[in-house]
């Protein structure tokens, strides 16, 4: 995906945001550990990952001193950040806002993580010493909401929390590419590789071409299971990519092995039993979070994909609200929240914020909403989960452009 997206933005070896050139190698050079994003987008359009991930303004004024020369060609997307704009405006409130808000609310959400990393241990032991199904399938659901909560810590700069992530099988740096430099900034669009990392089984994208009456119904038969081996797809994609071609595997994949050493070290089962054992956690792990994120907020009829009608003004904060509906079920507690992907609105157009904080920002967020004639949807997870398979059945692109009358 990174290699397609250097060719298509054609920021010549440099890195691009908005119509100028910049060169960040000295700075990756002077910050080995914390220049993550920097390394990966080289050659890359940043624009909205720039935007996204600094609410202040000091990062505008610094990199001037890193600029090269201005592009020689316009950007390939549509997409706009105007100063008077939608996503500019309500950045410009939060920032204000931030100013009043109690900071100390994130240790609400560093609390509820570090107990689900503690619940799992704790339960993944207790299940190999008594053998017991029902506990090793509770403990992958805590595996499941221990990653999901991680997640509210890997669009920051590197820290001990967001590699938690890997506890699953997964990995976090090939996540912060896949989720939040292509599916944060380019939801439901082509550029959106969690949008087509699940074709052939499962397509979202209104195309009666690509979608035949044949392979609709297969995805619906298949999904219960393209929902459990995810996790292992994933880590199995990543083993055989790193023996064939380039090394994609990272000192962090070990943390997933935690799992079955624990199980291990602290019962008298055989290591061939713990890998089993192992191995059913993710597979639960895998479809308690897909059941959970690919229900969360972007698959619905009446939600915004690569095809439809699209609005007038194509401001990146308002193309994210088309590409959402929220869960309303989870506003009332901060653990279902963190566990459920919720706030997803506002987490996406600020994904460095604690989801915490999110809450505090919802009535500068509706008065932007309705001064720009935007609308912020929000159904419960059983529509969500109705929707999404709508969708999947879906082959007409939507003619009627989001927030026309």
């Amino acid at each position: 995906w990174l290699s397609s997206k250097r060719q298509d933005d054609e920021a010549e070896g440099l890195w691009r945001i908005c119509d100028s050139l910049y060169d960040f190698t000295d700075f990756i050079n002077k910050h080995p550990g914390g220049s993550f994003w920097l390394k990966e987008t080289r050659g890359t359009d940043i624009t909205e990952l720039f935007e996204a991930h600094h609410l202040s303004n000091v990062p505008a004024s610094l990199i001037e001193s890193y600029k090269v020369r201005d592009a020689l060609n316009e950007r390939i997307y549509t997409l706009t950040m105007h100063e008077d704009g939608f996503y500019k405006t309500l950045k410009r409130r939060v920032r204000e806002k931030l100013q009043t808000i109690d900071t100390k609310k994130k240790d609400n959400s560093d609390n509820i993580h570090f107990g689900l990393l503690l619940a799992t241990f704790l339960c993944v032991i207790i299940s190999a010493r008594c053998d017991s199904l029902l506990l090793l399938a509770l403990a992958g659901t805590l595996v499941c909401w221990t990653i999901i909560a991680a997640h509210n810590y890997f669009h920051r700069r590197d820290n001990w929390r967001m590699y938690t992530f890997n506890l699953a099988m997964l990995n976090v740096c090939c996540w912060r590419i896949s989720h939040a430099m292509s599916h944060h900034m380019y939801p439901n669009s082509y550029w959106d590789l969690e949008l087509s990392m699940f074709e052939p089984f499962l397509c979202w994208i209104p195309n009666e071409h690509i979608k035949t009456w044949t392979s609709r119904c297969l995805s619906f038969l298949i999904e219960p299971l393209v929902y459990s081996m995810t996790f292992l797809l994933d880590i199995s994609t990543r083993i055989f990519y790193s023996i064939c071609y380039t090394n994609i595997m990272y000192w962090h994949d070990l943390i997933s092995c935690t799992i079955p050493l624990s199980m291990y070290l602290t019962s008298d089962l055989t290591l061939l039993i713990c890998l089993r054992q192992w191995l059913f956690i993710v597979m639960i792990a895998s479809f308690a979070f897909c059941v959970i994120g690919l229900n969360a907020a972007h698959h619905d009829p009446k939600i915004y994909h690569e095809g439809d009608a699209t609005r007038e003004d194509r401001d990146w904060g308002l193309f994210q609200v088309d590409t959402i509906i929220d869960r309303s079920d989870l506003k009332s507690s901060q653990f279902l929240v963190l566990t459920h992907f919720g706030e997803h609105c506002l987490h996406h157009l600020f994904p460095t914020l604690d989801h915490a904080i999110l809450p505090d920002l919802y009535p500068i967020f509706y008065e932007t909403l309705d001064e720009f004639k935007a609308q912020l949807r929000e159904y419960n997870h059983f529509q969500h989960i109705l929707g999404q398979h709508c969708q999947l059945l879906r082959v007409k692109p939507n003619l009627k452009s989001p927030g026309s009358t």
